[in-house]
């Protein structure tokens, strides 16, 4: 099997699909790795270096894309890239399924198989292939991070001869993947650290790293099937902000995780609650790129919103791009290697896998995937 692996084109990004340690790995396995000229630079990996390991250098990316029997990448394909493509083709990525229905129709008509990444259900064996998990892990430390850069104070309480400096208070909104992690950094620079989910089993998961949990009676909530918060009403979300209110007025910092996977996400924090922060107080907004939990946050950009820093930027994990590429690569390697025949050599398209069926899009011509199917006819 002829495995394509062309480099990321999109403006900032320098994460990767495949890391040497990987490309190896998949060479062993019997495939036939061809890698675009330049794939790795951005996580600072050299072409000799996939060289070494087995695979093929490639100059030419469109005889790549029309050749290549699965495609393995990060970010999702332009639409000419996917008119390249021979019928019968596997391609893994980010998709953004919900919302990008003019490429999910493009992989119909092109007879592409396309699965996303995003889809791959949460479960305790795909555990491993998770990448919006490892994304959002790397993301969680970014933001704080980000925060510590932009706060004109440190994190921890220091005592000095010239004075007892208080440590900074950081409300943390939002306790899965990434608003764990951003509370265990915050703790580990020293700061005071609050915190807030909507799903009250996560609050020992809170304790567990140090932070206090903020209590606030939302009456029925908890999380979906896949370990996501479930949507709020727009009550809830009302008795949500008056309960975060003072707590955000008393923060430094306030770092915001809330998403709801495939739709808007809430506005959570205020023009108001803003203006009751003290003048140099700094707000990440993990959500930015999707909607935003603040309002005023601005997608990839950092603004001044009544003398508090707001940072909206997006690709957090991009920022630390080699680790965030490691760890892709991991989960991408772990997706192809379960779905891989010894026998046959190849990625095997299989819907009677416990996980694979959960994450294809589209196969055959067709659209298999119910729930994006309905998004797409109009039926959810």
């Amino acid at each position: 099997m002829r495995i394509a692996i062309p480099k990321e084109t999109h403006p900032g990004e320098y994460r990767i699909p495949i890391t040497p340690t990987h490309a190896k790995k998949l060479c062993a396995m019997g495939a036939e790795l061809e890698v675009e000229a330049g794939m790795g630079a951005g996580s600072g990996f050299t072409d000799a270096e996939y060289s070494a390991v087995g695979a093929t250098i490639s100059q030419d990316r469109n005889a790549m894309f029309g050749n290549a029997d699965l495609l393995l990448r990060l970010r999702k394909p332009e639409p000419d890239e996917i008119r390249l493509m021979k019928r019968g083709a596997i391609h893994i990525s980010y998709l953004d399924p919900f919302n990008e229905h003019t490429l999910v129709n493009a992989f119909k008509d092109a007879g592409v198989t396309a699965i996303s990444m995003e889809m791959i259900p949460r479960t305790t064996r795909s555990q491993k292939m998770d990448a919006l998990s490892s994304q959002a892990n790397l993301a969680g430390y970014v933001m704080v991070m980000q925060a510590a850069i932009h706060l004109p104070r440190i994190f921890p309480m220091m005592m000095t001869p010239a004075g007892t400096l208080k440590p900074a208070n950081v409300f943390v909104i939002g306790a899965g993947v990434a608003g764990l992690q951003a509370i265990a950094t915050a703790k580990r620079l020293g700061a005071k650290v609050t915190a807030f989910d909507t799903r009250p089993v996560v609050a020992e998961q809170v304790r567990s790293v140090g932070a206090k949990f903020l209590e606030i009676d939302l009456g029925e909530t908890g999380e979906t099937t896949d370990g996501y918060a479930k949507q709020l009403t727009p009550e809830q979300i009302a008795i949500q902000r008056q309960a975060q209110k003072e707590v955000i007025a008393k923060s430094d910092v306030v770092i915001t995780t809330a998403q709801v996977f495939g739709r808007k996400p809430p506005i959570l924090v205020t023009k108001d609650m803003i203006e009751g922060m003290a003048s140099g107080s700094v707000i990440v907004d993990m959500a930015a790129e999707t909607g935003g939990n603040v309002e005023g946050s601005v997608p990839n950009e950092i603004v001044q919103v009544a003398g508090v820093t707001v940072i909206g930027k997006g690709n957090l994990a991009g920022e630390v791009a080699r680790d965030a590429s490691q760890m892709y690569s991991a989960n991408l390697f772990s997706l192809v290697e379960d779905n891989w025949s010894e026998d046959d050599k190849k990625f095997m398209v299989d819907f009677e896998h416990d996980i694979l069926p959960g994450c294809i899009i589209t196969h055959g011509g067709e659209v298999t995937n119910t729930t994006i199917k309905n998004i797409l006819e109009g039926g959810a």
